[in-house]
């Protein structure tokens, strides 16, 4: 029996790990007086007597959180942005490689990534890691995600009763192309510079599809969609979260993809379509699942060595 405290067990992120924790009999949640979940000293005391901690914050409170933890058996998995690329903390996409995976295993400090860069990054590092993606390649990427992404206010935005009619339709934002996600987009691929990113949220709650559009002229290697297929097939093959789909699934489907059928479920389908000029490479997940909250609770089975799908729905 482990004890696991949830900081920001309120918020998005938190309360679906909450959820996951219900069908667990491993684990003992701390759980934190209501008027007291900001008080630092309460909070240090939950933290210390916690075998792991979930940090569920904005960027500033989870660096805060961090630095009350004195107790050094304690494994801290943050769901913030605030560790993404520091020195010391272990990614947390265990599929990207065997390196990742034994440095989650063996880590006390793991950043859970953000859900656009696990929709991007589970795309471009193994084709940058195979030599196809060349790391100056000019890169865009175009998603969507449900509103569930955007946090409490966003969710208050689109669900309260006479809502503004205006978010009936698509929310296109990050034009300045400062979002945050770009950082760590970048870092973990080891692409020379930032993606041109253009992300839009609209009107459901959760599900998202990210895509990367790719010239195959400027790829290092010559390589069309069915190719690129099976080299990504070949990659995730034996992982369980990950299911790259048959070549032409979205010309069965109809034409198009939708982006919120994974709603609900922990794992990402990765989809590749296009012709000899043009490819399309596109994820689609959960933003609250492997984009979120299923991805840190991922992180959390391995650190305890049991099947990494417990407690997930997968």
């Amino acid at each position: 029996m482990k004890n696991v405290f949830i900081d920001g067990s309120e918020g998005t992120t938190g309360l679906r790990i909450f959820e996951r924790f219900q069908v667990r009999d491993d684990i003992e949640l701390l759980k934190i007086d209501s008027d007291k979940r900001k008080d630092p000293d309460e909070i240090k005391k939950f933290i210390n007597a916690s075998d792991i901690t979930f940090l569920c914050l904005p960027d500033a409170a989870a660096r805060e959180a961090v630095a009350l933890c004195d107790n050094p058996d304690t494994v801290i998995l943050d769901t913030s942005t605030a560790h993404r690329t520091e020195a010391g903390w272990a990614y947390g996409f265990p599929e990207l490689s065997a390196e990742h995976r034994q440095a989650i295993a063996k880590g006390k400090r793991i950043a859970v990534p953000g859900c656009y860069a696990s929709g991007f990054i589970g795309l471009a590092y193994p084709l940058v890691k195979g030599g196809i993606l060349p790391k100056d390649y000019p890169v865009s990427i175009f998603a969507v995600s449900g509103y569930s992404g955007g946090g409490k206010k966003l969710i208050v935005a689109y669900e309260e009763e006479g809502r503004e009619a205006k978010f009936d339709a698509a929310r296109m934002y990050a034009w300045t192309q400062s979002h945050k996600h770009l950082k760590e987009m970048k870092a973990i691929t080891g692409i020379d510079r930032e993606p041109l990113f253009s992300p839009m949220t609209t009107n459901y709650h959760s599900g998202m599809i990210v895509q990367l559009p790719l010239f195959t002229d400027l790829l290092s290697k010559k390589m069309g969609p069915e190719e690129i297929r099976e080299y990504l097939a070949d990659y995730y093959k034996d992982e369980k979260f990950i299911k790259v789909m048959p070549f032409g699934a979205d010309v069965e489907a109809g034409g198009a993809l939708f982006s919120d059928a994974c709603a609900g479920w922990d794992g990402m389908e990765i989809f590749v379509t296009g012709n000899a000029d043009r490819v399309i490479v596109a994820s689609r997940f959960d933003n609250l699942g492997k984009g979120a909250s299923g991805a840190a609770i991922q992180c959390m089975n391995i650190v305890l060595g049991c099947d990494e799908a417990k407690g997930l729905s997968l």
